[in-house]
């Protein structure tokens, strides 16, 4: 998971709420459920002395927002009474995540979160398109019309005219399809998505990819449900597009577990909190994998600028351990500020400490 997206978190200053719940709106008491978890939710912060402007502040924003279609989970994460960062998550959390912390908790939208936040979704037909624009846990929806008529031939043609009323929808449905295809290209270049779903009837689909410049047809992901015809079940194509983002999600940590291997003998990986703070600290860490941290904790400075397992290794390196941070809140932010990518492991990789890295060059030194 690339990291941009979490680099207000790095400037933002603390204490941090982080909140991850069971947003799914797949029942017909949906309403009702998630009224009952902000509720608990709310609890648990006033309980925690949780400033009143900080709780207004993440109900507002998960009550203000638009429901979800189908199964999903919410990230909220707030700064002070500010939310700083406001998502849907492909798959809800097994139970409600709450804490209250010098630092942002990253790892729960690391491992259920969309790895691309910014993606298209477009109900296509001959007459038009009606898209959806994901970007940073908003939506912006639009149709276009491109105007040409008739996209069907009359019933009442005779076989004579047959050629012509043909040619004329042709036509229609080439100029309604391009108009389409202009209008993604730009939202796509001016938005930066990474992805455009495509639903609606297979021809359709098919003529919108093929009107589409390479590098946009290149993000393309047809999908075999949904459409602009009343009555689409629009939980289906969340489900297509949750198993997506989830296939993607799955090729990633492959990919990175593959690179860990490979590098373990070139000195391109590392492993455990030793080597990985050690590689933090020089600004190394290419893509950060993070596994079982448990309760795992590392020092650092006043400023955070300095990382280590223990005190004593941070005061050999010069700085002064004035904090004891949680591994697994620490270890995320430091890898944003450094830009490094960001992978939460299954069972295909189990670090020592949870912990390891892979790494933009070659360390010239360990972690002692």
């Amino acid at each position: 998971m690339r990291s941009e997206r979490f680099r207000p978190l790095v400037d933002a200053k603390g204490p941090f709420v982080s909140v991850y719940f069971d947003d799914s709106h797949d029942t017909q008491d949906a309403a009702a459920q998630l009224d009952a978890r902000l509720r608990d939710v709310r609890k648990h912060l006033e309980e925690r002395s949780v400033d009143a402007a900080v709780v207004e502040a993440i109900d507002g924003a998960v009550r203000g927002a638009h429901p979800p279609v189908g199964r999903s989970g919410r990230a909220v994460i707030a700064a002070g009474a500010t939310v700083v960062l406001d998502e849907h998550l492909i798959r809800p959390p097994a139970t409600t995540l709450l804490r209250v912390s010098e630092l942002p908790y990253l790892i729960p939208i690391v491992e259920h979160g969309h790895l691309h936040t910014t993606h298209l979704v477009v109900a296509v037909d001959h007459a038009g398109a009606d898209i959806t624009i994901h970007r940073a846990g908003a939506t912006r929806s639009e149709s276009v019309d491109g105007g040409g008529r008739p996209v069907h031939k009359a019933k009442s043609a005779e076989h004579h005219e047959y050629g012509t009323a043909q040619g004329k929808v042709e036509e229609a449905i080439r100029k309604n399809i391009g108009a389409v295809a202009d209008r993604i290209t730009h939202l796509v270049d001016d938005s930066g998505a990474d992805l455009v779903f495509i639903e609606g009837e297979a021809g359709a689909r098919a003529e919108l990819a093929g009107a589409l410049p390479e590098r946009v047809a290149d993000k393309v992901v047809p999908l075999q449900g949904g459409g602009r015809a009343a009555g689409t079940d629009e939980a289906e194509v969340q489900h297509e597009i949750g198993q997506e983002f989830l296939k993607r999600r799955l090729a990633t940590i492959d990919d990175a577990a593959q690179r860990f291997a490979a590098g373990r003998g070139t000195g391109l990986a590392v492993e455990g909190l030793a080597d990985v703070t050690a590689a933090l600290r020089d600004g190394a860490v290419d893509t950060l994998i993070v596994g079982e941290l448990g309760d795992a904790t590392v020092v650092a400075d006043a400023e955070l600028t300095m990382i280590a397992p223990d005190a004593d290794t941070l005061s050999q390196l010069g700085g002064a351990p004035e904090r004891t941070l949680r591994a697994d809140e620490a270890l995320p932010l430091l890898a944003v500020a450094t830009g490094a990518a960001l992978v939460r492991t299954d069972e295909r990789l189990s670090p020592a400490d949870g912990i390891a890295a892979v790494l933009r060059y070659a360390e010239m030194s360990s972690a002692d």
